[in-house]
């Protein structure tokens, strides 16, 4: 018998990942940590991959699987699952990545040696393309400040820059259920759970490769900022629920630096109203810059919008 271990739930969520799916099951089945609850989600997929969730399933009689009839997303197919697990731990595990055997075995240790303020644990990836055919890693040694890990209380970190590999993360549930799960109206998660988390949770980094993340077109991060993609919208919303958590000035110039960052991208793909506000929130946090007030007036000009003013 294992020693006695708190239980790790994994959510694998499946959408239209048939060519990656079994390496991804597989690849939990080989988990050396052996308390796991496994969630097998498929979001109404169209290809072949309900019948490898259903085959996986019948030959792990403990697993459980949802099949949902309708596309709902990541963020309400995720809440399906941990709604109804048990785990004292959470994995968003989408099956087109990939864990390595002692992933969530050193994860949980490293929890381990955290006090219970510590929300999050996430590591070192490597990327790969759709033939699992390495391409790099998140970190390497020596990257500049703005491409470095952070630990411990990491707002203003998450606020002004993209660091963490999502598909990483091991997440405390009473972090996560104290944020109500993700939140259903976005398109994407991992931003608004960043933001929300770390006002009350500290983040731990475990300086290990433990994940293969896949990079290929049909993942949603590839189809950031297309026009009528609901990505920018959802991160507009983000950011006005970080308008409403910072509390010291290094937030508040942290939320500045993301609101330019995305003001710039929407102006870049011509997504007017978008920019207009993000230029907006821009006000209420830090005084404009004169490409501040160009990107806006640019962007209402080049749309024609009537009646919004910088």
């Amino acid at each position: 018998m294992p020693p006695p271990g708190p239980m790790v739930t994994v959510v694998a969520l499946c959408h239209n990942h048939e060519p990656f799916l079994r390496e991804a099951l597989d690849s939990v089945l080989a988990q050396t940590y052996p308390h796991l609850e496994v969630w097998l989600v498929d979001d109404a997929s169209t290809d072949g991959s309900p019948a490898i969730l259903r085959e996986y399933a019948a030959a792990h009689p403990a697993w459980h699987l949802l099949l949902l009839p309708e596309n709902v997303g990541n963020c309400r197919a995720f809440n399906r699952a941990f709604g109804q697990s048990t785990g004292e731990f959470v994995v968003d595990f989408a099956t087109d990545d990939v864990l390595l055997p002692d992933r969530l075995a050193r994860q949980v240790a490293q929890f381990g040696a955290l006090d219970a303020s510590y929300g999050v644990v996430y590591s070192n990836a490597e990327h790969i393309d759709e033939q699992g055919n390495l391409l790099g890693r998140h970190y390497y040694p020596g990257a500049p400040a703005h491409l470095r890990p952070a630990s411990g209380w990491v707002l203003a970190d998450v606020l002004a820059r993209f660091f963490i590999s999502t598909p990483t993360m091991l997440m405390r549930r009473v972090c996560l259920a104290a944020l109500g799960g993700y939140d259903e109206a976005l398109a994407y998660e991992d931003f608004d759970f960043w933001v929300r988390a770390a006002r009350d949770w500290q983040f731990g980094y475990l300086d290990a490769v433990t994940t293969r993340k896949r990079k290929h077109p049909r993942a949603m991060s590839a189809r950031a900022y297309r026009a009528h993609d609901p990505y920018l919208t959802s991160t507009i919303r983000v950011c006005e629920k970080a308008l409403a958590l910072v509390r010291t000035p290094a937030e508040r110039a942290a939320l500045a630096v993301r609101l330019r960052w995305e003001l710039r991208h929407a102006a870049r793909r011509h997504r007017a109203a978008e920019a207009g506000a993000l230029f907006a929130l821009l006000r209420q946090v830090a005084r404009p810059t004169p490409l501040d007030w160009a990107l806006a007036i640019w962007s209402r000009a080049l749309a024609g919008l009537v009646g919004w003013r910088p």
